[in-house]
Parts: C-alpha cells; sequence; structure tokens
C-alpha cells in the first residue's frame, strides 16, 4: 500500500486484518508511529487495529508484490511512481485510485500499459494523529477496471480480494465512466467547498451556490462527452442526489488541504476540467473561474512545501 493516509491506511489496514500480507509505504511521524504501536482505524465500520504492522519509507526492502495499491495524493503520484519498480514482478498489478481521470495514463506511461489498472475510491478518512486513521463517513468503496475498457481476470481477482476484506468492491468493464462520473461530483464539490469553505450541507442549501455547484458539474460532463465517455441522461441528478446525502459538516480532502495552506488536488479536480476541456474544445468558464480563485493559495502553498 503506497500512501497510508486516511484513504491507503484504511484499505490497507483492512486487508491486513483479513489475513493479507500488506506493507505500508509512508513516511515521517505516521510511519514512526505505525511501526512502534501499529496502525489503528477508527471506523463506523468497526475498528481495527494492525500490530505488528508492516511499514517502511524505502520500497526497495520490500521487493516484488502481487499488487501495489497506490492512494497517495494525486500531486505526489510522479514521485510515488518513480520508487515503485522495486515492487513489481512479472506479473505485479498496479492501482492507482487518486482523484482526478489521469492517474491511470501517468501510471502507465511510468511503468508500463500492461501492468496498471484504473480505479477510484470513495470514502472519507483522513490521520487523526500519527499511526490513527479515522473513517467518519461515506461507505467505503473501489471500483476498478480495465483502462482500455473491458473485464479481465485480474480485475475481477483483486476487486474479490477486496470484498473478502470488507471493502465494497466491484470490477467494471468502463473504468473511464465510473472516472469521470466521480470527476463530476469530486471536482465541483472541492472547489466550490475550497472557495467558500463551508461544509458541503451549507453550500449545497443556499441557491446561488447550488447554483455553481450544478454549472460546475455540467462542464464537466460536456467535457466528457467531448471526449468520448457517456455518463448516462441522469448523471446530474444522481450525482446531486449524493451531494445531498452527504451528513453535516462534510468538507473534501481537497476542501480540507486548502483550507489548512497545504498542497492539495486543485490541478488533479478542476484543473483536469479545464485543462481536458480546452484540449476537446468544451468551454468551462465555471471551472476557470474557480480554479483561477484558488490557484493563488495552491501556488503559496507550494511554494512553502517546497515544491514550486
Amino acid at each position: 500500500m503506497v500512501g497510508a493516509g486516511g484513504v491507503g491506511g484504511y484499505f490497507g489496514a483492512r486487508l491486513a486484518a483479513a489475513g493479507h500480507d500488506v506493507t505500508f509505504v509512508a513516511r515521517g511521524e505516521h510511519l514512526r508511529a505505525i511501526r512502534q504501536d501499529g496502525l489503528r482505524v477508527e471506523s463506523m465500520k468497526g475498528d481495527v487495529h494492525i500490530r505488528p504492522a508492516r511499514a517502511t519509507d524505502r520500497p526497495h526492502e520490500v521487493g516484488p508484490v502481487d499488487a501495489v495499491l497506490c492512494a497517495v495524493k494525486a500531486w505526489q503520484l510522479p514521485a510515488a511512481l518513480s520508487a515503485m519498480p522495486p515492487l513489481l514482478g512479472k506479473d505485479s498489478v498496479v492501482l492507482p485510485i487518486q482523484n482526478g481521470v489521469e492517474a491511470a495514463d501517468e501510471a502507465r506511461k511510468a511503468l508500463g500499459r500492461e501492468r496498471v489498472l484504473g480505479g477510484a475510491a470513495w470514502i472519507r478518512a483522513e490521520i487523526a494523529a500519527p499511526g490513527l486513521i479515522r473513517h467518519s463517513g461515506i461507505e467505503p468503496r473501489i471500483v476498478l477496471g480495465e483502462p482500455d475498457g473491458g473485464l479481465s481476470a485480474r480485475a475481477r481477482d483483486l476487486a474479490s480480494v477486496l470484498s473478502q476484506a470488507g471493502v465494497a468492491a466491484e470490477a467494471t468493464a468502463d473504468i473511464a465512466a465510473v472516472l469521470w462520473s466521480k470527476l463530476v461530483f469530486i471536482a465541483a464539490t472541492s472547489a466550490v467547498g475550497a472557495l467558500v469553505r463551508v461544509p458541503a450541507d451549507a453550500f449545497r442549501s443556499l441557491a446561488p451556490t447550488r447554483a455553481l455547484l450544478v454549472a460546475a458539474m455540467r462542464e464537466t460532463v460536456a467535457v466528457a462527452a467531448a471526449r468520448g465517455v457517456a455518463l448516462g441522461p441522469d448523471v446530474l441528478d444522481r450525482t446531486l442526489a449524493f451531494v445531498d446525502s452527504l451528513p453535516a459538516g462534510t468538507t473534501s480532502s481537497m476542501q480540507r488541504d486548502v483550507m489548512a495552506g497545504r498542497p492539495s488536488e486543485l490541478d488533479a479536480q478542476c484543473g483536469a476540467v479545464v485543462r481536458l476541456g480546452r484540449d476537446a474544445g468544451v468551454p468551462t468558464p465555471v471551472n476557470e473561474f474557480l480554479y483561477a480563485c484558488l490557484l493563488p493559495q495552491e501556488r503559496a502553498a507550494r511554494q512553502a512545501a517546497g515544491l514550486a
């Protein structure tokens, strides 16, 4: 499990609790805490404590594995991919589960087309303290599939392993539609939430901010259609129903990062809609507005972190 934060820590702990041999690639105080006291998960689905837990910041010490689940933030993906080759054997499979629609293509360019599946994850979880993951909302779920479409044995096998570990997992023949459907949700809610700095229940209930949210979603649907990805006529209704079902106080990980002054996934979410829309000749003025408003703080956060 490359990345042991809220997402990777949760799913990795579930796999380890089910008896699978899991190694967490982590860093800093979080890594030290996992090595000393194991990895704890507090969850509405039941708490677990993996102790001892195998954890390292040196992938070459692990050696080839059957599968690599990559759960770092989207902006951390290039560095994660560059450190990944020592983990890969002849038949190893890599599953990036970053937000956005570009992670699988990025991984295929770095590691080879034949190694990579596409995937999307749904969960609200974060590092509450070093060595402690707190899952506080959204049914944990992973959907995965072949980037070029079609069902494969390896996708079904990995989904089965996750399901047996208590994770709602599914192999799909159209992972592109799944990724774009999630982007319709996550890009708009993250950007609007980061801009207005209140939880989803606050901005979804006010007509002006709800209209902004819907307009941003419509642009993402249009970009997907221009790129040949059909999301279905009810995608907006389904997405808004999901937004309306979120518990009070819900914020996205990108919103929390922006509000804390940390580097965020702005470029992989709202920025991707703008960038891919421009490539497809689809106007995205609402997403351009949201991106432009958030970009100065993003640049400042990256400079403070030594990333720019």
